[in-house]
């Protein structure tokens, strides 16, 4: 703008001068609206916005962003003797593991009067995966019960899962257009499954027992629905199903997926450290996206090329592309990392 001015008028106009603090100023404003129309351009298409405007976008699909969904397991309360009265175990009771991630009981329990031990259902304190926790992890209580020396979890806590991300939601909305939902085809079905909190994956199944049937087959985030996941599915699905259909909707069959990697780090590198967060990477990579999806070399291979201080890698098993059904979940077997 300035220059512009000199070269109409051919004032110099001076750089601390009145005329040029003018002149920043406005050009300070027009910057900012060019980056207002350039944002709001953006949250225009489902394409590229973002956040609460991606969700309007949705809304207007009938569709919505699924929540997070809490880890649950049992954690066990021991004492060091039977004792001749029971000892009470309240809901709402508080044991975590190393990271600090808290869980809570979800209901009140006691060790019975001769017992040494209860088992007592809790779920993470908040959601997300970081509460899918393995076996005996969780090792402190914030205060102990009376009467109470030690807890674990005597099984891994499962089901957790993060809130649904732009890129997931996006990629339904996106979906939306391209298998439209007439209210009896299986787009329709799987728009309403995946609408779902905790449904990683769906794969829809018409006339899977004649005519009038649907079989809807679900994961979720961790892998293998949970019991309240599929009813809850099931009762959705039969508040908006067509008149007459019959609607199942049931788990995938498990397909146990041993792997078994060389891999080939940098002499900085500490291999247990790199191997460890190959191992951590392999399992994660088998949520409950994969339903129905083939398992690829190259994919795993991606995986493990994306963790840093890996230079290469050679798979013993599996030894080739996996097929699975559209029925079929894969999920990880023993993950074996060796030195190459």
């Amino acid at each position: 703008m300035k220059s512009e001015l000199e070269r109409r008028t051919g004032v110099s106009v001076n750089s601390g001068g009145d005329m040029a603090l003018r002149l920043y100023a406005v050009a300070a404003e027009i910057s900012s609206l060019w980056a207002q129309v350039e944002w709001t351009s953006r949250q225009s298409f489902p394409q590229t916005a973002s956040g609460r405007w991606l969700e309007m976008h949705a809304a207007a699909r009938g569709l919505t962003r699924t929540s997070g969904i809490a880890a649950e397991g049992i954690i066990r309360f021991e004492t060091d003797m039977s004792r001749t009265q029971e000892l009470l175990i309240p809901a709402g009771a508080v044991c975590m593991n190393a990271a600090g991630t808290e869980f809570l009981t979800t209901k009140g329990a006691s060790i019975a009067a001769g017992e040494l031990y209860c088992d007592v259902p809790a779920a993470a304190r908040c959601a997300g995966i970081f509460g899918n926790v393995p076996a005996e992890s969780l090792i402190f209580m914030a205060i102990a019960p009376v009467g109470v020396v030690r807890c674990f979890n005597p099984e891994p806590f499962s089901g957790g899962s993060d809130g649904e991300s732009d890129e997931s939601l996006r990629a339904r909305v996106i979906s939306s257009f391209l298998s439209l939902p007439n209210g009896s085809n299986a787009a329709y079905y799987r728009s309403v499954a995946m609408d779902m909190d905790g449904v990683a994956e769906t794969c829809v199944v018409p006339r899977a027992r004649g005519l009038g049937t649907v079989d809807v087959f679900i994961a979720g985030a961790a892998g293998l629905p949970s019991e309240g996941l599929i009813e809850a599915v099931w009762s959705k699905l039969q508040a908006q199903r067509e008149i007459a259909v019959d609607v199942r909707v049931l788990a995938p069959d498990v397909v146990t997926v041993p792997v078994s990697v060389s891999i080939y780090v940098g002499e900085e590198c500490d291999f247990d450290e790199v191997s460890g967060r190959v191992r951590l990477a392999l399992r994660e990579h088998f949520n409950g996206s994969l339903l129905g999806k083939d398992v690829l070399l190259a994919r795993l291979g991606s995986v493990i090329f994306g963790i840093d201080g890996v230079l290469n890698y050679k798979f013993s098993s599996p030894a080739a592309d996996l097929p699975i059904a559209f029925n079929e979940l894969p999920v990880a077997g023993a993950i074996s990392v060796t030195k190459g």
